[in-house]
C-alpha cells in the first residue's frame, strides 16, 4: 500500500498500484449502474482524479452518496487505466473513509463561479478553488526558481532585518514600530520622546533589504535577499499592497551592463520554469483569465531584450502619434502607458531602460558624468510595464553624501552605509523584483490582492 498524491495517481505509470489517497471532494455524480464517481483533489496539481465507488462498499449509502463539495476523505483502492477521455487513470475504491463533512447548505464554495471580490472575503477557503490553487502552485514555482537561479549562480542568501531605522527609498511611507502608549506617549517638549521606546529611537517596518544587502555584497561578493516588505502608501489600486515580498540582489564588482544581463537571464529562467512545471495551471489561466498568458511568457523567453537609454525612449514616445493620458517630457517619470507602448507597439518585446534623470531616482544610484542622469535601469515587459528596477550603486563617498543632502537625508543616520565607501569601496550594483507583481504578470490576474494568500491593504487586515 502506497500513499500517493493526486498528481502521482493521475500518471499512467501508477496503473496497477494499490494506493491510499487523501483529499477534498470537488463533485460527486451517481450512476444508475450502481456506483458513484467522486472527483478528488489534494492541491498537488490542477486536475482531479476520478474515484469510482461501487455500491457494494459497506458505507456506500451511509457515506459515499452523501459526499458533497468540501468533504475530506481517504480512499484506498487500485489505480486503473481510465476508459474516459481526458484522463489517463481512475481509482477504483476498496475503502472510503470520511474525515470531515461539509454541509451543502452552508459550505460557501458550491459548484458555480464566484467573483474574486467575494472570494477575498473567504481567504481561508479560496485556495480550494481552481483559480487560487493554481495561484499557490505558480507562486511556489516562482519562489523555487528564484532560489535555484541565484544558488546556481553562486549567490549567498542573506536575511536583512524586518525592523529598521533606515528609509531605503527616502519616501517616508513607512509603518512605525513602537511599544509606546499612543494615548499617553512620553514627551520631550511637544515631541514624542522615542528614547523611551523599545529600541530607544524611531523604528519602522522595512521597505527594502537593499541597504543591508550591500553590506554583505561588499564583503562576500554576490548576495540576494527574499522576504516581506511594507509600504504605508494609502493606495487602493489593483497593483498595490501594503505587505508584499521582494527579491533584492547586490553584487560587488558589477556595473550597469552586468545587472541588465543578469536581470534578463533571471526573468527568462522564472518564466521558463513556470511554463515547464506549471503547464496545467498556465493552460487554465490561458483559457479562463488571459488568452495571451502563455504566448506572452514564451515570447519573452525567446526574445532578446532591447537596451534603450531613457533619453532615447522619451524621443521615441514624443515622435509617436500616440495620445497619452500623461504627457511625455524629459525629466518626468514614465508611466505604465508609456512603458507598455514601448514594449507592445514600438519594439514588441521587453525593453530595459537605463540612465534616468537623477531628480526622479533614489539617492544611492550612481551619478553619471553628465551630472544629470544616474545609472538606473528598469526592465519593462508587455501588459504591465516595469517588472524589475535596479541600478549601479554610488560608490564615491563625497558624491553619495552630496546626494543625501540634496534629498534632505541626514548622512549621520546612514553612517554605517557610508562606511562601506570609506573602507575598501568597490563598484557594485543590484536590482529588485516584486514577487506578487511577477505572479500577477504570469497569471494575468487582474488584481494583485488575488496573488498573495492574505492581502494587506488600507482598511483591510483580515485573517
Amino acid at each position: 500500500m502506497e500513499k500517493l498524491s493526486v498528481a502521482q495517481a493521475r500518471q499512467p505509470e501508477s496503473v496497477g498500484r494499490q494506493i491510499e489517497l487523501d483529499g477534498w471532494v470537488r463533485t460527486r455524480r451517481d450512476s444508475k449502474g450502481g456506483f458513484s464517481f467522486v472527483e478528488l483533489n489534494d492541491g498537488s496539481c490542477f486536475g482531479n482524479v476520478q474515484i469510482v465507488a461501487d455500491a457494494k462498499l459497506p458505507n456506500y449509502e451511509a457515506d459515499v452518496k452523501k459526499l458533497g463539495p468540501g468533504a475530506s476523505i481517504r480512499v484506498i483502492g487500485e489505480v486503473r487505466a481510465s476508459p474516459a477521455q481526458g484522463q489517463a487513470t481512475e481509482v477504483h475504491a476498496q475503502e472510503i473513509k470520511v474525515y470531515g463533512w461539509a454541509d451543502p447548505e452552508s459550505y460557501p464554495l458550491q459548484k458555480k463561479r464566484h467573483s474574486f471580490e467575494f472570494l477575498r472575503t473567504l481567504a481561508h477557503l479560496r485556495p480550494r478553488t481552481n483559480t487560487f490553487g493554481a495561484v499557490a502552485r505558480v507562486r511556489n514555482c516562482v519562489c523555487r526558481s528564484i532560489h535555484d537561479f541565484f544558488q546556481e549562480q553562486g549567490f549567498l542568501y542573506v536575511h536583512p532585518p524586518i525592523i529598521t531605522a533606515s528609509d531605503c527609498e527616502g519616501a517616508g511611507q513607512m509603518f512605525k514600530v513602537t511599544t509606546l502608549d499612543p494615548a499617553q506617549p512620553p514627551r520631550q517638549g511637544t515631541a514624542v520622546d522615542f528614547t523611551q521606546d523599545f529600541f530607544g529611537r524611531p523604528t519602522y517596518l522595512t521597505v527594502s533589504g537593499q541597504l543591508e544587502a550591500e553590506i554583505f555584497a561588499t564583503s562576500l561578493g554576490k548576495v540576494y535577499t527574499f522576504g516581506p516588505t511594507f509600504r504605508a502608501e494609502n493606495s487602493n489600486t489593483s497593483w498595490h499592497l501594503t505587505e508584499f515580498w521582494m527579491v533584492a540582489t547586490e553584487m560587488a564588482f558589477y556595473e550597469l551592463k552586468d545587472i541588465m544581463d543578469l536581470a534578463e537571464a533571471f526573468l527568462k529562467r522564472i518564466f521558463r520554469d513556470v511554463l515547464g512545471r506549471c503547464a496545467e495551471d498556465m493552460q487554465f489561466y490561458n483559457e479562463r483569465i488571459d488568452a495571451t498568458a502563455i504566448a506572452t511568457l514564451e515570447g519573452i523567453v525567446q526574445s532578446e531584450f532591447v537596451r534603450l537609454p531613457y533619453t532615447e525612449a522619451v524621443s521615441v514616445l514624443q515622435k509617436s502619434e500616440q495620445t497619452f493620458e500623461y504627457p511625455v517630457a524629459w525629466g518626468n517619470d514614465l508611466q505604465a502607458e508609456h512603458e507598455r507602448y514601448l514594449t507592445e507597439q514600438t519594439f514588441k518585446r521587453p525593453v530595459i531602460l537605463y540612465d534616468y534623470p537623477k531628480a526622479i531616482k533614489s539617492f544611492y544610484m550612481r551619478v553619471n558624468d553628465d551630472d544629470r542622469t544616474v545609472r538606473a535601469m528598469d526592465v519593462l515587459v508587455p501588459r504591465v510595464g516595469e517588472i524589475i528596477g535596479g541600478s549601479q550603486r554610488e560608490e564615491r563617498l563625497d558624491v553619495l553624501e552630496r546626494r543625501m543632502r540634496e534629498m534632505n537625508l541626514d548622512p549621520e543616520a546612514y553612517w554605517w552605509y557610508l562606511d562601506l565607501r570609506r573602507y575598501g569601496t568597490v563598484p557594485h550594483s543590484g536590482f529588485g523584483l516584486g514577487l506578487e507583481r511577477t505572479v500577477q504578470f504570469i497569471t494575468g490576474m487582474g488584481n494583485i490582492r488575488d496573488v498573495i494568500p492574505f492581502p494587506r491593504t488600507p482598511g483591510s487586515a483580515d485573517f
